[in-house]
């Protein structure tokens, strides 16, 4: 039996007026959700998510048993976006960890991330599901290119975007010590790889107080979007804590999955454990057509971008894209993709998708602006 300390915060930032992202906060799961989609739609998104984790029991063990809660998750998005207008095409990323004897059972989807801390050496878990984190690994983009490209957060898979998504999972097998953390993109494009490991290890077991520092850490770095910190722990047994603490026993052979993870306890939300960093400035207005609804577009149509952006051998492509998902808008939506760090020699690349997204203000949008990392 293995004990398990947690702790997790979420905050506004400072550009944002709404909170998008959401978490599960509940032994053996945990999970962070970063929605997007336009006003509102990206909160309904990432609260639907959070709740299927709530609500679902999930098949199998494991792997098997988070992407079950995973596609659970992704349907339930799918048919509301499907049967709601105003929410139509509205999606989130989602990062699951789920908590077993002896192993950390891990599935993705998006751009947030999983880290592990482990003997003083943080490791990224976790792929960015995003145009230029397919860039930087197929060796397009340096990494300190890939950290400051303009469509680095032009994401290529999301939940809600179709009725399957395929989900990226893996195994850890765990020691006593070992810290994990799950966040969404607006910690990471704020706060460097080795100053969050320096602010946790300085934090030492007070995993509370490590989210508060890297939530302060973001926003006083800018703190462009909803910054959201999940933290757990492995312990031993009887090690003592100042967290909250709960044991993780052994599945028992051939226990009921239900008895396993309690997902009817799972509280997905928990708006009063907020992080409230000191007094904020007055954020500006979103605009009706904001960066978490244009990132969208590329979770339809980004496999044929970065195809085109990998190969680029011509100036330019002219594509025709995935079949329409909703009957809502039939026109073509456009993406000007440019400035690839030098993969492409400073050239754009064009690509039309037919039926897939209305589009707020216009029947046209640009390829989405906000930072983000590969």
């Amino acid at each position: 039996m293995s004990a398990l300390q947690y702790a997790g915060l979420s905050h506004t930032g400072r550009r944002r007026r709404r909170n998008e992202d959401a978490y599960v906060l509940q032994p053996p799961l945990f999970a962070v959700a970063d929605g997007m989609g336009g006003p509102r739609a990206g909160e309904i998104a990432s609260r639907l998510a959070a709740e299927a984790l709530q609500s679902a029991s999930g098949d199998g063990f494991g792997e098997s048993r988070v992407v079950s809660l995973i596609q659970t998750a992704n349907r339930r998005i799918y048919q509301r976006s499907s049967e709601d207008a105003e929410v139509s095409g509205m999606g989130t990323t989602i990062t699951v960890a789920l908590v077993e004897d002896g192993t950390v059972a891990l599935g993705h989807v998006g751009d947030s991330r999983a880290y592990l801390i482990r003997e003083g050496r943080l490791e990224q878990l976790t792929e960015d599901h995003s145009l230029v984190g397919e860039l930087y690994r197929s060796g397009k983009l340096s990494r300190a290119e890939a950290d400051s490209h303009p469509q680095r957060s032009v994401i290529t898979r999301a939940l809600g975007t179709d009725p399957d998504v395929d989900v990226d999972t893996f195994t850890i097998e765990s020691r006593p010590g070992d810290v994990f953390l799950l966040c969404s993109d607006g910690l990471t494009t704020m706060v460097r790889d080795e100053d969050l490991l320096e602010i946790v290890e300085r934090q030492g077991n007070d995993l509370e107080q490590a989210a508060r520092t890297l939530i302060d850490t973001a926003n006083q770095a800018g703190g462009e979007d909803n910054i959201t910190v999940v933290f757990f722990r492995l312990t031993a047994p009887d090690e003592a804590s100042s967290d909250r603490e709960e044991a993780i026993p052994s599945p028992p052979e051939g226990a009921d999955e239900d008895t396993l993870t309690e997902l009817d306890r799972v509280p997905t939300l928990e708006p009063a454990r907020s992080a409230a960093p000191g007094p904020l400035a007055s954020p500006p207005a979103e605009p009706a057509s904001s960066p978490h609804a244009s990132r969208l577009l590329a979770a339809v149509g980004v496999a044929v971008v970065v195809a085109v952006a990998i190969v680029c051998g011509l100036p330019g492509a002219l594509l025709a894209g995935p079949p329409a998902r909703t009957p809502f808008w039939t026109g073509i939506l456009a993406a000007m993709v440019h400035g690839l760090g030098g993969a492409c020699v400073g050239l754009g690349v064009t690509l039309a998708f037919q039926g897939c997204f209305r589009v707020p203000g216009g029947d046209r949008a640009q390829a989405p602006q906000r930072a983000g990392s590969p």
